[in-house]
């Protein structure tokens, strides 16, 4: 039987390391956890204030083209937080609104990794 208890880090690929971190920290608000070089390269890694889990900025090799990192974001009200990242000037997608489903929408990093921001829901501690 496994003893795994949880998720520390998530890679996400990024052209430019020092562009993504920008984005992360100076659009989103993320901490930076993690800025410092490791085995073969720089390893940086930010994450919501708070959270458990943070997001390693990885160097792609080649040109990353657009892709869903099936990595899902929460927040309190998702309709203002899509309102707040447009205004930041992301490219998001339409808020999605189903019965019994969360409010939820997309948005683009710089390096075209695809995330979605699902409205936390009340007893729901993510």
């Amino acid at each position: 039987m496994s003893t795994i208890t949880g998720i520390r880090t998530v890679a996400v690929p990024v052209a430019d390391q020092d562009r993504a971190l920008a984005f992360y920290r100076d659009v989103l608000g993320f901490e930076v956890r993690l800025d410092g070089l490791a085995a073969g390269g720089r390893w940086v890694e930010v994450g919501p204030a708070g959270g458990s889990v943070t997001l390693a900025l990885t160097r792609a090799d080649g040109s990353p083209s657009a892709r869903g990192t099936g990595i899902r974001f929460t927040a309190p009200d998702a309709a203002a937080e899509r309102a707040s990242l447009a205004r930041a000037g992301l490219r998001v997608g339409d808020l999605l609104r189903w019965p019994g489903v969360p409010p939820m929408f997309t948005f683009d990093d710089p390096d075209g990794n695809q995330f979605v921001v699902v409205e936390q829901t009340a007893g729901d501690p993510r």
